[in-house]
This record gives C-alpha cells, sequence and structure tokens, in this order.
C-alpha cells in the first residue's frame, strides 16, 4: 500500500495563488488523469474501509469531488451511495444544514429519505481544511438519524485545524495524505 500512496501523492496537482493570491491548491483531479493513480485510490480507500469501518452501510459523497469517491466505495461494497448537496440541488423533500464560512454562510442538503434511522455511515470527500463543509455534513446525517462512522479523505491540510474541529464531536477521521504547509 505504501506503493499507492507514493503514486497518488506524485500526481497530486498543484497550483499556485488559485483560487485566490497565497493559496497553494493541491489538486486530486490532476491525479485522476492517470490510470493507475485511480487503481491505486480505489486500492487504499477499499482497504483502508474494510479494515476501519467494516459494518458500513451507507457512504455519502460531498459535492462535488466528494460523489467520484463516494461511487466508487459504494459500487465495490454493495453499499448505498447518497449525495449531500448545496440548497437546491436535490429534488424531493429534503433536510438542510446551515455552516459558517470564512466570508459567510452556505447550506448543505440532503434527501430525507436517504439513510434509514441507525444507519451507518461513512462521510466522502477529496479535502479536509477547515472542517466546516465536514462538520456539516457530519451534522447533517445525524439530523436524519445516521449514525457517521467516519470521514475519509485523500488529502489533508493540516495547518488548518479541520482535524481538530471534528475530533472534538467524537468522530474519526482518515486521511492518506497530510501536507503541513499550503501557502
Amino acid at each position: 500500500m505504501c506503493a499507492d500512496l507514493e503514486l497518488i501523492k506524485a500526481h497530486i496537482g498543484e497550483y499556485p495563488d488559485f483560487p485566490k493570491k497565497g493559496i497553494l491548491f493541491k489538486d486530486v483531479f490532476t491525479a485522476l488523469r492517470s490510470g493507475p493513480v485511480c487503481q491505486a485510490i480505489k486500492r487504499l480507500l477499499i482497504a483502508h474501509i474494510r479494515e476501519s469501518c467494516p459494518g458500513v452501510e451507507v457512504v455519502i459523497g460531498l459535492e462535488a469531488r466528494g460523489f467520484l469517491f463516494s461511487l466508487l466505495i459504494a459500487a465495490e461494497l454493495g453499499i448505498a451511495c447518497v449525495p449531500i448537496r448545496k440548497k437546491g440541488k436535490l429534488p424531493g423533500e429534503c433536510v438542510q444544514h446551515e455552516y459558517k464560512l470564512e466570508y459567510g454562510t452556505d447550506t448543505f442538503e440532503i434527501q430525507k429519505d436517504s439513510i434509514a434511522c441507525g444507519q451507518k455511515v461513512l462521510v466522502v470527500d477529496d479535502l479536509l481544511a477547515t472542517g466546516g463543509t465536514m462538520d456539516a455534513a457530519n451534522k447533517l446525517v445525524q439530523q436524519v438519524g445516521g449514525v457517521v462512522e467516519e470521514n475519509v479523505l485523500i488529502i489533508e491540510l493540516t495547518s488548518l485545524g479541520g482535524r481538530k474541529k471534528l475530533e472534538s464531536s467524537g468522530i474519526k477521521i482518515h486521511s492518506f495524505i497530510q501536507y503541513d504547509d499550503v501557502e
């Protein structure tokens, strides 16, 4: 598995001054341009989930990059795949959770009947920064009755403190690649 991790790391793109000056953007999409990297990501995700949360029943993907990984996991494990999206993007009756950002607020939604009460849920996304969106997703899953087993991420920007925010809620977090300096 170490070789898979090194292969993925070698293909993570870096874009200085995106989305604004002073930010060094770490891009998992660059890595997905390689078939062998896609296979490596799949192997790492599936091996970790089988070991860490074997009883998981639903995988949640966060808009938008998390969708890629959630479907891959759900298809491999034969479990449900449910999206969490920004307000107004899902049809039917939805439950909402508003959360704070550095520059204002945003709202996540999930379809009301997409998770049964007590189901074990895995929440997946590409990157953990400050933890705001992942925290909002966890709260939304709990709001509809799901039990968050773990948050799984490909990349974590450790200097931004997202892990600390999430760990205070008692939810397990796993990231495969950590970067300390993002500027």
